[in-house]
């Protein structure tokens, strides 16, 4: 694949530099156009780029590169990239902008960046037959996994199920953190091919996001008084209405097929209803196989994402 130097360069009224923490509420305003643009909705927060930008092991300004024009007599994002892991990135170019090689550059940038740093392969994440999947398409990226996102209809919950005898769902606790970032972390490195996050690194991503409040993070004890499950939601407002989204549930492998995850689940909207959500939504991956689990409770499928990947 192509180094930045071998890609169609930027047009001249643009120019780049690394992003700042500072720069969060500019590149959420990208984003939320394009996703706004590609699929109707708005899938980020502004908080969910704060939480990754504040974990302890990540270089800002080593990771990422903002594309800037100038407007009005001040230089304004127009789109941005940034490498968030060894293998995975992401990226956004303003509706507005496209047309101008700047999705190509981008693409290249972040090949060359996870290329210095010994990946093999790099991908991001794009809705399915939007613009941006057909670049990738098109500069010879394949569909590594397919993602979904599902929401409760208007008005429908999901039927409780009754807890094992010795099981209690209750609202973390400082001390249960450590417990919920094993179970949690360890449930998902079943299926995604990383490295464990640090505690650090996940706290930043969950008690230590703006605007964490204690409700948001609950979890079902065993008999013996250990975690065996766990939820992380948080309110998003992008759409111009408040919304439970499950950011992370699993469930210790131990305690499984047992109705936990349902439990966790249908806790977590309800606690979202009673802090003023109005709808609920989660996603998934075709890496986890949980898809039929919440088509089984009544969630459905609200748009469709790829993972589009390329060897190095």
């Amino acid at each position: 694949m192509s180094a930045i130097s071998d890609a169609p360069a930027l047009p001249p009224d643009l120019a780049t530099r690394p992003l700042r923490a500072s720069d969060s509420a500019e590149v959420f305003e990208v984003i939320a156009a394009q996703e706004r643009h590609d699929i109707g909705t708005v899938e980020i927060e502004e908080e969910d780029l704060i939480a990754e930008w504040q974990r302890p092991s990540y270089d800002i300004e080593a990771s990422t590169v903002a594309v800037l024009e100038q407007a009005d007599g001040r230089e304004r994002i127009v789109a941005y990239a940034e490498l968030m892991g060894h293998d995975r990135y992401d990226a956004a170019v303003h509706p507005d902008v496209r047309g101008r090689g700047i999705g190509t550059w981008l693409a290249a940038w972040a090949r060359d960046l996870a290329r210095s740093r010994g990946a093999s392969v790099v991908g991001m994440p794009v809705p399915e037959g939007s613009p941006g999947d057909r670049l990738l398409e098109g500069l010879g990226y394949r569909v590594r996994w397919t993602s979904w996102v599902l929401r409760l209809p208007a008005g429908q919950t999901i039927e409780e199920r009754p807890l094992p005898e010795g099981y209690a769902l209750r609202v973390a606790t400082e001390d249960d953190r450590e417990q919920v970032w094993h179970v949690l972390e360890d449930a998902f490195l079943e299926w995604s091919e990383r490295e464990k996050q640090s505690l650090d690194d996940f706290a930043a991503e969950v008690w230590l996001r703006p605007g964490f409040e204690p409700w948001q993070l609950q979890v079902a004890a065993g008999p013996n008084g250990a975690i065996a499950g766990a939820v992380f939601s948080t309110m998003a407002e992008g759409n111009g209405a408040k919304e439970t989204y499950v950011a992370r549930i699993a469930v210790h492998k131990d305690h499984r097929n047992r109705g936990l995850a349902q439990s966790l689940l249908v806790a977590a909207f309800e606690s979202g209803r009673e802090h003023g959500a109005v709808s609920s939504c989660l996603s998934t991956d075709s890496r986890t196989g949980a898809l039929t689990l919440y088509e089984k409770v009544g969630m459905v499928t609200d748009s469709v994402w790829v993972n589009r990947a390329v060897d190095l």
